[in-house]
């Protein structure tokens, strides 16, 4: 793998349903290229193709055509199997209908991907209690995801989807469901977990997420038709959980 490769490349990437026999096209031959510590969003009406898009980049839709490459990898050829462990080593993935695991408590949720990972239980516990914290769910450790509200939920989805430290974040409208003050919430964490290096992809309709992308692709009718930078790009520290983070939008 060449230490120059995107953290994710598509190649004339298609998309076609079968809806009662008629093939629908729901991505018409998408390019993109996103560097490693880029932060793409998304956006576009609904039916545009956005969560198709993304959710194959993370393998959990499979193409018509095209290709998809992983840090250098192509990707669009993996078994099931393989995009599985691609996705526990490489890609955290938040839903929009959140998908924790509710027999499990909120921390168990929040652990279990850096455990797979491999990361010690001490280095799980310590990254959950930070994540956590910073999404203002501390208290929250012990509960099951079945008792919280659907804005708590969400919360606990990104910290899932983040406590692996993956080199790709991909996610579908994380504050889709949210509130103000539980979206500025997201922003912020967001907004510093890019400062330290995390390539993200994102889907969203809200301007005020995409106000902290580097990017912003506008898809139509499934295929892109505008790509631009958003200001100049920001310097990126090695920030801590007590930076102060500039949100803009």
């Amino acid at each position: 793998m060449s230490a120059a490769a995107p953290a994710v490349r598509a190649v004339n990437l298609v998309k076609i349903y079968q809806t009662g026999g008629l093939p629908v096209p729901a991505v018409r031959g998408v390019d993109l290229t996103v560097e490693a510590g880029e932060f793409v969003a998304i956006m576009g009406p609904s039916g545009s193709g956005k969560s198709t898009l993304v959710h194959m980049l993370g393998g959990l839709d499979t193409r018509t055509s095209g290709e998809i490459w992983i840090e250098g990898t192509r990707a669009d050829t993996l078994s099931e199997s393989g995009w599985a462990l691609l996705r526990r080593r490489n890609i955290g993935f938040v839903f929009q209908f959140f998908n924790l695991v509710d027999n499990m408590t909120v921390a168990d949720n929040v652990e279990l991907p850096a455990l797979l990972g491999g990361s010690t239980a001490k280095h799980a516990r310590e990254r959950r209690e930070y994540l956590l914290g910073e999404l203002g769910l501390t208290g929250k450790a012990d509960v099951a995801p079945s008792r919280l509200s659907g804005g708590e939920q969400q919360r606990v989805a990104l910290a899932r989807a983040l406590s692996n430290h993956p080199r790709v974040l991909l996610a579908d409208e994380p504050t889709g469901n949210l509130d103000s003050r539980n979206t500025r919430d997201v922003l912020r964490l967001l907004g510093e977990v890019h400062r330290q290096g995390q390539t993200i992809v994102l889907v969203t309709h809200d301007a005020r997420v995409a106000g902290l992308a580097d990017r912003v692709v506008t898809l139509l009718d499934g295929q892109i038709v505008d790509d631009g930078a958003i200001g100049l790009p920001r310097r990126r520290t090695k920030g801590g959980p007590g930076d102060v983070v500039e949100l803009r939008g």
